[in-house]
């Protein structure tokens, strides 16, 4: 579903802040993409996304390349950002409508989804609230519900797990991997190892803008957590 091929990404000319990184993500997978702070991880994901030019390499999504077709790719995603700036003019319902209107996904369709995705992230009674009402968390739930609406064929998470609260971080797991099941894949950072080493079947470590390790999640650690792995893999 997703091939990035000895992708480079440098920031005027001189700043490397990703080196020929190579990874295939496969349907049902739910891949992990771990590292510190500054090591690539939201570099790439941009890339992937289709936000962020680059110079070496290419990145493929289900067959199609991001260089030469990026409209097509970008049907095929969605893309979800560590900050969740949206139209706060907008209701949470009329934020999802217009997100329904560019997916095109037809109306009947849209109606259970909103309700179904509405009701699992507790959302569906501050839908026609102004989304400059909604708190941080409110928010977050808001775009991850625009991102299933469409039924991506990749997902692609920048700390989805950040400023969502227990019950919702709960549910958002369960969500991924319905996605999955479904034959989606998803391709996501975190922070938060101990949910990574749970949910993800495979895992791959950035540091300094290079991958250090990638895989199965059980080969990538072995017999240690993928704490204890992290911290030696990246220490100096």
């Amino acid at each position: 579903m997703l091939q990035i091929i000895h992708f480079s990404k440098s920031y005027n000319g001189v700043k490397q802040a990703v080196e020929d990184l190579t990874l295939t993500v496969n349907s049902g997978d739910i891949y992990g993409f771990i590292g510190h702070n500054g090591a690539g991880k939201t570099t790439t994901l941009k890339a992937v996304s289709g936000i962020l030019d680059f110079e070496g390499g290419d990145i493929v999504i289900d067959g199609t390349s991001i260089k030469k077709d990026a409209y097509t790719c970008k049907k095929k995603m969605a893309y979800i950002p560590d900050n969740p700036d949206i139209y706060e003019h907008l209701t949470g319902e009329g934020y999802l409508n217009f997100i329904g209107d560019i997916y095109e996904v037809p109306k009947e369709l849209r109606v259970k989804r909103i309700e179904k995705y509405g009701e699992a992230f507790e959302l569906l009674p501050v839908l026609g609230d102004s989304i400059s009402s909604y708190s941080h968390g409110m928010k977050q739930k808001l775009v991850l519900i625009s991102a299933f609406l469409h039924k991506p064929k990749l997902l692609l998470l920048d700390e989805p797990f950040v400023g969502l609260d227990p019950k919702a971080a709960h549910t958002l797991k369960k969500l991924m991997k319905e996605l999955c099941e479904e034959g989606s894949a998803i391709f996501f950072s975190t922070h938060v190892l101990e949910v990574a080493e749970k949910l993800c079947n495979n895992i791959a470590v950035i540091k300094g803008g290079k991958l250090i390790a990638s895989g199965n999640t059980e080969e990538v650690k072995g017999t240690n957590s993928l704490e204890e792995v992290f911290l030696e893999m990246t220490k100096e």
